[in-house]
């Protein structure tokens, strides 16, 4: 079997979400005894200080076996937090025209927050 005919076997079926920084691939693929699996990947991409950039990798391997339950579960996850947070995207990290805070930012201090770690008194519990 050539090189061609074994990635032409083991690539099936894919899709693509980009989604910012992160694109996730989903594959169905072939096993060595003809069966299919589903990998998911999310690449992120990191973008250096000079311009230069890299991406990090995860995958998941999800087998037939593991497909019903698999659903179920992420279903679940994505019902509670959609039923408990809503559809709208709350995260400064998300928003076009977030900046990150500076630490040279000045802080107002006041009496209260200078208090070291040890100068809690037990009446304040």
């Amino acid at each position: 079997m050539s090189d061609k005919d074994m990635y032409e076997k083991e690539d099936i079926f894919s899709k693509v979400l980009r989604a910012g920084r992160r694109t996730y691939f989903f594959d169905v693929r072939s096993t060595k005894a003809d069966d299919y699996y589903i990998t998911i990947t999310e690449s992120k991409k990191f973008t250096e200080e000079d311009g230069s950039y890299h991406f990090k990798k995860h995958k998941i391997y999800l087998y037939k076996e593991d497909f019903a339950a698999f659903k179920e579960i992420l279903d679940e996850m994505t019902d509670f937090v959609l039923e408990n947070k809503g559809e709208e995207v709350i995260s400064e990290r998300h928003q076009k025209d977030f900046k990150k805070e500076s630490y040279d930012t000045p802080v107002e201090t006041t009496e209260e927050s200078t208090k070291s770690f040890t100068d809690i008194n037990f009446d304040d519990i």
